[in-house]
């Protein structure tokens, strides 16, 4: 690995294992075995180091997790979109300092552009693969899945004993597609 990748991979793990807030370029320089002008040099800021390594983070959790998935002629979709959600819940526990950082760096996104239009990719990248791996072809099904993703992280990680569960998601959306199905009274 070059410079610039060792510096990505210390920032990797200063983010799980300190998080967003609580990583220092002192903390990357000794995870790395850089030096602190080597950020400089590469990345410009600690911050968009940061950010990098957590948008990478980020997506190759997320494509773990969809790779993972059975193939469509193996399940059906109800079948897939609930192995998604017990695969998406076991990643909040089991890599949750990846999630806790990643909803700090949604937050830092409020105050740097530049975030907020990385992320604003990363997510329209991720709405396509989840509408493409447990949807089909209609984009709107990974617009909606991702929402929910969203707020099933946010209580995962604020009250993990009362999230929901993978068959409590796929009952309330099969209750909820009954619900606003043409002829339901």
């Amino acid at each position: 690995m070059g410079t610039r990748e060792d510096l990505l991979a210390g920032a990797k793990q200063c983010l799980a294992e300190r998080g967003l807030a609580r990583t220092t370029v002192r903390d990357i320089v000794a995870a790395s075995g850089t030096n602190l002008a080597a950020i400089n040099y590469h990345f410009g800021t600690r911050d968009k180091l940061l950010n990098q390594a957590m948008l990478e983070s980020t997506a190759t959790a997320v494509s773990r997790m969809l790779d993972s998935l059975p193939d469509a002629e193996d399940l059906g979709p109800a079948e897939r979109l609930n192995t998604f959600w017990h695969k998406l819940i076991e990643s909040f526990a089991t890599d949750r300092a990846l999630w806790s950082a990643n909803v700090e760096s949604m937050a830092q996104a409020l105050h740097s552009p530049e975030l907020r239009a990385e992320i604003g990719a990363a997510q329209q990248l991720a709405r396509d693969g989840l509408a493409e791996q447990l949807g089909g072809s209609d984009p709107r099904i990974g617009a909606v899945l991702q929402t929910l993703i969203g707020g099933l992280l946010t209580q995962a990680l604020i009250d993990p004993e009362n999230s929901p569960t993978a068959a409590d998601l796929t009952a309330g959306l099969t209750a909820l597609a009954a619900l606003i199905t043409p002829g339901h009274s």
